[in-house]
């Protein structure tokens, strides 16, 4: 488990959007580790854990694209059910926002934002 920044971006939902966003950070030679985009009435919001926060917000800056952070969490547990969601709800902590993936080999990659990464690390060791 690891303390990560996650960028923001919220524009509107068109199509490019999502594009201009990942080739900006692949010029810079930035690399995505995790994505998650999602749109609410003809709005955007782009989550992005990225291999160097500093210099992401940075070239979005260049390209004109606002941006923000928010601290996460980034962790690599056992694909089974009942890894994260029941353990957090136990501890009373509420899931901002939450994407994952699986690559097989039954390890799943989970992101998480939550209001207080330290008090998640504990509810989840």
């Amino acid at each position: 488990m690891a303390k990560t920044t996650q960028i923001t971006v919220s524009a509107e939902s068109k199509p490019g959007v999502l594009a201009k966003v990942c080739d900006t950070l692949a010029k810079a030679g930035i690399n995505i580790v995790a994505v998650c985009a999602a749109d609410s009435t003809g709005r955007g919001k782009i989550r992005l854990v990225v291999a160097d926060p500093t210099r992401a917000k940075a070239a979005l800056a260049a390209a004109k694209i606002r941006c923000g952070e928010e601290p996460a969490l980034l962790l690599s547990l056992d694909d089974r059910p009942g890894a994260v969601a029941s353990r957090l709800a136990a501890a009373r902590i509420t899931i901002k926002c939450a994407y994952a993936s699986t690559g097989g080999g039954g390890r799943a990659r989970i992101v998480l934002a939550v209001a207080n990464p330290d008090r998640t690390e504990r509810a989840l060791a």
